[in-house]
């Protein structure tokens, strides 16, 4: 039984299978509650925002700063995604373990080889820490063409070998399992990034339209587990195409996604904790805005 089945019962008695919540008739005030009171009822997993305002990657973050918003999400969530292995990237599964949280572990990859080696030696020590639940061998690499399969395989099969017993896989869009099922082939978990806001899909279609992108990672799956392991919806920062970013939206997006995944039994891990001003450089405006928190580590609504 999901331990937010009570609370799921109470609300989604207007829950459509497809488009989720009819909020036609809810307030905006009332809107604001019911996301509150869906993060409070707690989440399967978030991914970790390590900046503060003025960082980025690149820069050294310490011990005590991950400590500290460790700290503020963990009665939220039951799992804490990391991105590298470097950098103060390292104190994340350590700390989030020590505060009895689960972890995903990513060893961030690029066309940088020897940055290549120490993330990866970085995730295999950290596994035998004890500190890794799943590892992540590379976040969107292959969408970014900055490695190829035969060099991403690698480093896949080098994981394992030394991981026998951690799930090990690899993240990217959804549809790019279906254009490397070698990987699929690789990977114990199958790790499926899924933004119907990146696609310009209207917030009131975006359910269904993230379950569609859910069912191909399941069909390139064969038969293996498929994780969410990035979703979320911008709260400001502009539009993209026919997708629009503001409170509103944000909010709704986010309990929709959460009803869904507590209902279908879906692990899914939102995109993010907090909001990430350096993150413009690559997104434009709607970067800096994709957190539950805002940069000052407050609860945005």
């Amino acid at each position: 039984m999901s331990y937010r089945e009570g609370y799921i019962s109470k609300i989604a008695t207007n829950y459509n299978q497809d488009n989720g919540l009819d909020f036609s008739q809810v307030t905006s005030d009332e809107l604001n509650q019911l996301w509150l009171e869906t993060l409070q009822n707690g989440m399967h997993g978030l991914c970790f925002s390590m900046y503060e305002d003025g960082q980025q990657p690149g820069d050294i973050i310490t011990e005590a700063q991950v400590i500290r918003r460790i700290q503020i999400i963990k009665p939220y969530t039951k799992w804490v995604r990391s991105f590298s292995c470097t950098e103060g990237n390292e104190h994340v599964p350590r700390i989030a373990k020590s505060n009895g949280l689960k972890t995903m572990v990513g060893a961030w990859l690029s066309d940088d080889m020897e940055l290549n080696e120490v993330e990866i030696e970085g995730l295999i020590q950290l596994a035998r820490e004890g500190c890794v639940d799943i590892a992540a061998v590379g976040n969107e690499v292959l969408y970014r063409n900055e490695l190829d399969e035969e060099q991403l395989l690698g480093y896949m099969h080098r994981v394992k070998e030394a991981m026998p017993d951690i799930p090990v896989g690899y993240v990217d869009a959804y549809y790019e399992f279906t254009n490397h099922p070698r990987i699929v082939e690789a990977s114990d978990v199958i790790l499926s990034n899924c933004y119907p806001f990146w696609e310009g899909c209207p917030q009131e279609y975006s359910l269904n339209h993230m379950q569609q992108m859910y069912g191909q990672a399941i069909d390139a799956a064969k038969g293996k587990k498929v994780i969410i392991t990035e979703t979320g919806w911008p709260s400001e920062g502009g539009s993209f195409e026919g997708s629009h970013s503001s409170a509103e939206n944000a909010m709704k997006y986010f309990v929709n996604t959460q009803l869904w995944s507590a209902k279908d039994d879906i692990e899914v891990f939102y995109f993010s904790s907090f909001d990430e001003s350096w993150k413009t450089g690559d997104e434009g405006d709607v970067g800096a805005y994709w957190g539950l928190w805002d940069k000052h580590e407050k609860l945005k609504f």
